[in-house]
Parts: structure tokens; C-alpha cells; sequence
């Protein structure tokens, strides 16, 4: 039995169009990392990532939900984690995210209403306004908070992200699979009968 739980009515949201969602969009800087920006004489050097977040990220690719990243930067900090995490589709440095999402998302097949996006800041409402869901950690910008359907208790960059996917993961009737997996063993992998 999960302990995490949403609200009802949350959950039926997460459930977007049809069969549910598909793809999840992530901004980076403000909900995967905490917002802040470290940079020396030579330019931007780290980013720290939450784990829980990686983890929330590889459990949406293991149910086939897409966890698609689209960020207003690019740095090889960012190019890295999504490499470990192996996220298929990313994309850096993007001026206008819905200019980036919109045939991203045709070459996938997939609608908005297949669609949930997270993001705290103006770049990110054109996505939160036409995704299924629309998923914004507490220290978004008032303008994200007001179109968010789910505002995270986890602040961004200390498990925000995971909370997102924790949510659609629940509402696609897989969180307790995934759960039970990880109870019996270390792997998460289906225990053998």
C-alpha cells in the first residue's frame, strides 16, 4: 500500500485525454535544479540534481511515459545528467519551448492532451497552458502558480520533480506496481515467482 496520495480530483487531471499521459515536460533551472546558477570568471561550471528527481524521471521512461526536457540553457552540466538519466529527448537552449515542443511532439504522435508539463517561470506557461497537466514547484513565479493544476509541497531541485512523476504514475495505475517492485527487491525489478 502506497502512503503517498493525491486528490481525487487531481488524479483524474493527471490522467490527461484517452489512455493518459504520454510525455512529461521538464524545465531545468527552477524545477529539476533549484534555480540558482553557479558560475565563476570562466562561465557556468555546476548544477546540482536531485536524485529523487532521477529516480521519478527513469520510473515514467520504465512505464513508457516519455520524461522530455526542454531548457532556456544549455550547459554541459545539464547535457550530462540527462545523458546518465538516458532521456531520449532534450533539448538546450531553447528560446521559445512551445516552438521546440510543438513538432517534438508531432514526430511522437502525441497530442497536449497526452501531454503534462512542469515549469516555474513565463517561458514555461505556453507548455503548462496547453499540457493535460500543468505541474509548478512552490517557488514558481506567481503567473505559473496561477495556471498550475498541481503546485508541489517538494521544493524545485529537492524533489519537485519526482513528485510530478509520483503523481502521474499514480493516476496511470502504476505507482503501486513500481512501489511492490522495489519492496521485494533492490533492483525493482518483478521478484521471480
Amino acid at each position: 500500500m502506497a502512503a503517498l496520495v493525491f486528490p481525487p480530483e487531481l488524479l483524474v487531471q493527471a490522467q490527461g485525454q484517452g489512455l493518459g499521459l504520454k510525455a512529461v515536460i521538464f524545465d531545468v533551472d527552477g524545477v529539476l535544479t533549484d534555480g540558482r546558477i553557479y558560475m565563476d570568471d570562466s562561465g557556468e561550471r555546476f548544477k546540482a540534481f536531485s536524485t529523487l528527481d532521477g529516480h521519478g524521471l527513469k520510473s515514467l521512461q520504465a512505464c513508457g511515459i516519455e520524461p522530455i526536457v526542454i531548457t532556456g540553457r544549455d550547459s554541459p552540466a545539464v547535457r550530462r545528467r540527462m545523458a546518465d538519466l538516458g532521456l531520449k529527448h532534450a533539448a538546450y537552449g531553447a528560446r521559445d519551448k512551445l516552438a521546440v515542443a510543438e513538432p517534438l511532439l508531432a514526430s511522437l504522435g502525441l497530442a497536449w492532451g497526452e501531454v503534462g508539463a512542469m515549469g516555474d517561470d513565463w517561458p514555461d506557461l505556453p507548455l503548462m497552458r496547453r499540457a493535460a497537466l500543468a505541474v509548478a514547484p512552490p517557488g514558481a513565479h506567481p503567473e505559473v502558480l496561477a495556471v498550475a493544476h498541481h503546485v508541489t509541497r517538494a521544493a524545485a531541485g529537492h524533489g519537485a520533480a519526482r513528485e510530478c512523476c509520483d503523481l502521474v504514475l499514480m493516476a496511470a495505475g502504476r505507482y503501486t506496481a513500481l512501489l511492490d517492485g522495489h519492496l521485494d527487491t533492490l533492483d525493482g525489478s518483478a521478484p521471480a515467482p
